[in-house]
């Protein structure tokens, strides 16, 4: 079993590695070539703006200078077009699938209508990312230490589904004791903004990408008001203040705030796994198995020389966020934890999904 204080290791180990190698990918040239980078959600969320973001400069940085056209697939909360990268896919690198939580938690709650397996694809790129929960300022709250006030308030919330990564706020916001109602069936988090902006719903969450292109601007107009953000890890695995957001708690701190008390308990500790799958390691760039090494090795390559490209250098905070993107035996560590949740935090999950929205999982 991956602990979270391996992780955390494995990847400076993994960061290291890669800064003092050499690599060399001359077999590889995709000249000529167009690319098709597979976004298995609508436009406009977190990983639409992460894909976006870098297929330009692995244009730029591949052997040939290839076209990378982002493809968005949307459907099933990601389900639809990872199943149909799986079926279709050849492992020549002319498709790149880009996955997210919401794609790795159907995965692993054993999700009937999954087709694809992990197990089936060589990580290129690994990206952890955080989030914020945000409410509507007419509900007359400035700040996060006010959120008990709204606790008594039913808030609505567009979802993509309960299996989705929208699993870690929902789950979230129960633990918190805050009256909040899923709308099920958004394309993805993007639909759920914008339900948002429509006074929809009341609630809302946004990873750390949309929500700083998205949602900053609510929250400068006085629309909105930022909660907490979920977080991320220290070094030895404990959760700390998310460092895009260090004036925003965490969510044990708002936890604390509504309780009085730090988290614990077999719902802190299901939450606290998924979170750690979902956004430490969220979003994933792979290829199908039988890749060539030659090929991984362009992309890695390209990878690690347009972090050092100043446009990048300069754009990446705004666009991202202050998480890395890594390859390599990092890519590799993060794969491996965002597909690996104990089987007492699954088992715990889908008694709450059953009991909670009626939802039955093959196991």
């Amino acid at each position: 079993m991956l602990t979270r204080r391996r992780f955390l290791a494995s990847t400076c180990a993994g960061l290291a590695t890669a800064a003092l190698r050499s690599r060399s990918a001359q077999a590889a040239d995709f000249s000529g070539q167009i690319i098709e980078f597979v976004i298995p959600f609508k436009e406009g969320g977190g990983s639409d703006t992460w894909g976006r973001f870098n297929a330009p400069f692995l244009s730029r940085y591949l052997p040939g200078q290839p076209t990378v056209v982002v493809r968005n697939v949307p459907g099933g909360n990601s389900i639809a077009g990872s199943n149909r990268f799986a079926a279709r896919a050849r492992p020549d690198g002319l498709s790149i699938l880009g996955t997210s939580a919401s794609t790795q938690f159907p995965f692993l709650m054993d999700d009937p209508r999954v087709d694809y397996n992990y197990q089936d694809w060589r990580v290129l790129m690994a990206y952890g990312t955080g989030g914020v929960a945000y409410v509507s300022s007419a509900l007359g709250i400035s700040d996060s230490s006010q959120i008990a006030n709204i606790v008594d308030h039913e808030l609505l919330y567009g979802s993509q589904g309960p299996t989705s990564l929208d699993l870690v706020p929902v789950l979230g916001f129960e633990l918190l004791g805050l009256n909040v109602r899923p709308i099920f069936g958004m394309s993805g988090r993007g639909a759920g903004r914008l339900a948002f902006e429509r006074r929809e719903t009341q609630i809302d969450y946004q990873t750390s990408t949309a929500y700083l292109r998205n949602v900053a601007p609510l929250i400068e107009q006085g629309a909105a008001v930022p909660l907490f953000s979920w977080g991320a890890l220290d070094a030895t695995g404990r959760l700390i203040r998310d460092p895009t957001f260090p004036d925003l708690p965490h969510f044990g701190e708002a936890y604390e705030l509504v309780h009085g008390r730090p988290p614990s308990g077999i719902g802190w500790e299901s939450w606290f796994a998924f979170f750690t799958a979902g956004f430490p390691a969220q979003k994933l760039l792979v290829v199908p198995r039988e890749t060539p090494d030659d090929i991984v090795m362009a992309y890695q390559d390209a990878v690690e020389t347009m972090k050092q490209d100043p446009d990048y250098i300069e754009r990446k905070p705004a666009a991202l966020g202050t998480y890395d993107q890594v390859t390599g035996a990092a890519a590799q560590t993060m794969y491996e934890l965002a597909t690996d949740v104990p089987l007492s935090a699954r088992t715990w999950v889908r008694d709450w999904l059953r009991q909670r929205f009626r939802v039955n999982l093959e196991t």
